[in-house]
């Protein structure tokens, strides 16, 4: 970006800084807090919204914490849908077998979002509310045809009302939401008998990959095999991720046989106008659109849509219900409490700075094996553990964390013996710069916690999360086997 003469670049200017953080115990405190403070922007997650404040200059802003709200993290089933709280994660979708069954193309969507310590922060309520058309979820609930539940006060009674998804988007990261409206709750239909869903995406890489492109697919078959509905959802190919009326035109009536499944993902690519930018050219989404389509409903036509779906993939741990925080505002001035690596640790300056931050500048107790290698949730050398949960530090409001319970590289080890991991990775020579390592520490003990023996694939995604400059990936995986003792 050019600049004129005494104009700072963009990367030069001061973040918006947050003037304090709200933290309600329930929904209605948090409507009262948002409707009545200027500059209010609920943050739950905050893996995108604080990289939007980094990003941009701005007057300073109170934050509106939903992550004490209680029953925030529900998720709850009835006999023709799921109903998932505003506070529910990418993860807790992952982990709930009950929605792998009867909402595949959701859990599949949210296994692809980001890394393990990512998706243990960041909600399906934000990755609608910040409307990207490459939001991985998006496709996949609008092909379940998921509705959003939005709340606001109206006086003191919490008023509801609800639209579909499909109808939550005004443009490009603009939706329907009011600034004193609340997302309080995601209803996705399960597929119904004689449904079959799928979603699938191509990014540049295996893992932390924004989409080049997604899409959810659900098809609704008779008892001949005979297409009776379809819907498609397609994202990352423009302003808003879009639904298709081609595809079924080109299905409905017809048997997904090899010539009909062609013929329609051909229609269907021919009938978009992708968008053009740094991870794609237009010509390269049109093309690989139809390819993506044809694998996909072949999937679908021989009831294999599960098939690639990995044997208990790890998440580095799943929140555990506990009772929320006393309403609260943390501001500049105001000292948080943590136990650090089972230390009672305190500190001020939570209000605007990260975790990170706080941990190695403002902490009693300051540690620094937690390190800033990207501050964008990137490159996992931040990771640490709060409550039992791997998480991004970078990406997390340090008031957030008042009164968790963390631990960092540092708490790994006792005082007497090295963790087994910090073992292993000295027997194999698993260290080269070390920069990352503290990271790798943190996430390797996250999940060996959960799967003790755990396999190859579950090792690559456990560490997914988690970036080597020095490319020493072979002997890192090589200690975590011979911690597991598989090796």
């Amino acid at each position: 970006m050019a600049t004129t003469p005494g104009e700072l670049h963009e990367i030069q200017r001061p973040a918006t800084p947050v003037e304090r953080v709200i933290r309600p115990a329930s929904w209605s405190a948090a409507l009262e807090a948002l409707r009545d403070t200027a500059d209010a922007r609920p943050i739950s997650g905050g893996t995108d919204l604080l990289l939007d404040l980094a990003r941009s200059s701005g007057s300073p802003v109170t934050l509106v914490d939903l992550t004490g709200i209680a029953n925030a993290h529900d998720i709850t089933e009835t006999a023709t849908e799921f109903v998932l709280a505003g506070g529910v994660t990418h993860n807790e979708v992952v982990a709930n077998t009950r929605l792998r069954e009867a909402a595949l193309p959701l859990a599949q969507a949210c296994l692809e979002i980001g890394s393990p310590q990512l998706r243990n922060r960041a909600t399906l309520a934000g990755n609608l509310a910040t409307a990207s058309p490459a939001n991985d979820s998006i496709s996949a609930l609008m092909a379940l045809d998921a509705r959003v539940v939005l709340s606001r006060l109206d006086g003191d009674v919490v008023v509801d009302r609800e639209v579909a998804v499909a109808g939550f988007f005004r443009g490009f990261r603009q939706t329907i939401r009011e600034p004193y409206e609340l997302i309080t709750a995601i209803r996705v239909p399960k597929l119904k008998a004689g449904e079959r869903g799928i979603w699938v995406k191509l990014g540049l890489r295996r893992a932390q990959a924004i989409s080049v492109i997604h899409a959810g697919l659900v098809v609704r078959l008779d008892a001949d095999g005979v297409v009776e509905d379809a819907r498609l959802a397609l994202g990352s190919v423009a302003a808003t991720v879009i639904t298709s009326h081609v595809l079924p035109a080109a299905l409905v009536g017809k048997r997904l046989d090899n010539n009909v499944i062609d013929s329609a993902a051909a229609s269907v690519a021919a009938s978009l106008s992708p968008i053009d930018d740094v991870r794609a050219t237009a010509d390269y989404r049109r093309s690989v659109t139809e390819t993506l389509l044809v694998r996909a409903l072949r999937a679908l036509a021989t009831d294999q849509q599960g098939a690639m779906w990995p044997d208990d993939p790890p998440v580095l741990g799943i929140r555990t219900p506990s009772s929320p925080p006393v309403s609260s505002i943390i501001d500049h001035a105001t000292a948080i409490t943590v136990t650090l690596n089972g230390v009672r640790a305190t500190g001020t300056s939570a209000a605007n700075n990260t975790l990170l931050e706080w941990l190695r500048d403002h902490s009693s107790r300051p540690t620094l094996g937690v390190k800033e290698g990207c501050a964008e949730g990137e490159c996992g050398a931040c990771t640490v553990q709060i409550d039992g949960v791997a998480a991004m530090s970078c990406l997390i409001p340090a008031a957030q964390a008042d009164g968790a319970d963390i631990t960092t590289v540092e708490g790994l080890a006792d005082d007497a013996n090295l963790h087994p991991l910090q073992e292993a990775f000295v027997a194999e020579f698993a260290v080269q710069c070390g920069f990352c390592i503290p990271g790798f520490l943190v996430a390797g003990a996250s999940l060996l916690d959960e799967h003790p023996m755990p396999t190859d694939e579950q090792i690559q995604l456990g560490l997914s999360g988690n970036l080597c400059r020095c490319t020493g990936y072979y002997p890192i995986t090589e200690a975590i086997r011979r911690a597991g003792g598989l090796s």
